[in-house]
């Protein structure tokens, strides 16, 4: 594995923490392992370059700062580390798959374009060795940054269309009155991108977005689907809807804002709502969209530690990548 030079935004980064991967040890003679066995701590401010290349590497988007300019509840910066610890505890049952974790891109003095600069060039370097980055955020903010980065990597191998797949309860697509903030990624992304990207969203609510916001949506092409629409029940046509989004596109990038989740699953995020997705909706449209072996990397956005109920939120996103990890194929 090749070094990554964080260079300038060294003081962005912390390094990953062994001691938040606590879980099971497992004593069996079938050699039955905990994610907190298997995962292995990289200091990307080491030499890297004695590492044997992971198939996965999980980072943190410390940064909730986009969340308070959009006037949320802030507390999401500390999603990482609570995401951690129950992927911890969970049992390990993708052997040969390797996995590392290389810490956390942090917020320093509010400058949330720093971060995400950051992050970008993280995830650029990673795709570059044919690593699957799996982001922790943070705000939704951490999209742009992940787009950043992912769009720059496939450049280099020629591709110029990348198709966006965001699971979640709004749009995220405000136009920038003032600074970007956790609403407005989405908006950056086509804004700057225009001709290489598209942008399909599940489970918009009505309620939580403007007719403004679907305006923009019309105007900017892009596709989704309300939430009364993501059921188990109609699972089949939203691939149906899927399919010819993810034609057209070589390559995927997975988002998952957890306030998508109904409170019942999700009740630690920005933005709760009593309606929204069920665990079992988003695992099977996963199962299908990575069946494709397009997706390239993936985030999950907004959780907050300080309002979730017996660590609910943070245990449905340590089971959802753990279904990724499951999942996800490579080409040889």
């Amino acid at each position: 594995m090749n070094a990554i030079d964080l260079n300038i935004y060294n003081l962005n980064y912390d390094p990953p923490k062994k001691e938040l991967w606590k879980g099971h040890t497992s004593v069996s003679k079938l050699n039955v392992k905990y994610w907190s066995q298997r995962i292995e701590c990289i200091n990307l401010q080491n030499d890297l370059t004695e590492v044997e290349k992971p198939d996965f590497a999980i980072i943190g988007y410390a940064c909730d700062e986009g969340v308070r300019r959009n006037q949320g509840r802030v507390g999401a910066k500390n999603g990482p580390e609570a995401i951690r610890k129950q992927l911890s505890r969970l049992a390990f049952n993708h052997p040969p798959k390797r996995i590392i974790d290389i810490g956390n891109i942090r917020d320093v003095d509010e400058d949330m374009e720093k971060c995400q600069a950051a992050l970008a060039l993280v995830t650029e370097q990673l795709l570059t060795q044919n690593i699957f980055p799996i982001v922790l955020g943070g705000g939704h903010d951490v999209a742009y940054g992940h787009f950043t980065g992912i769009e720059r990597a496939v450049q280099k191998r020629g591709i110029n269309s990348i198709g966006i797949i965001n699971f979640d309860a709004h749009f995220d697509l405000r136009p920038l009155k003032e600074l970007p903030n956790s609403g407005t990624p989405f908006y950056q992304i086509l804004n700057k991108y225009e001709n290489r990207t598209e942008y399909f969203a599940l489970g918009i609510q009505s309620v939580s977005n403007s007719p403004e916001l679907f305006k923009i949506a019309k105007d900017k092409g892009v596709k989704y689907l309300l939430n009364d629409i993501c059921e188990l029940t109609s699972i089949e046509e939203v691939k149906n809807q899927l399919d010819s989004f993810v034609q057209q596109h070589d390559y995927l990038y997975v988002t998952i804002d957890l306030d998508g989740f109904s409170s019942a699953y999700a009740p630690g995020v920005s933005a709760p709502s009593p309606v929204g997705f069920s665990p079992s909706f988003v695992f099977k449209v996963l199962k299908y969209l990575f069946k494709t072996q397009k997706i390239v990397a993936l985030d999950l956005a907004e959780l907050n530690p300080k309002y979730d109920q017996d660590a609910a939120t943070a245990r449905l996103a340590a089971h959802l990548l753990d279904v990724v990890v499951d999942i996800k194929e490579f080409n040889q």
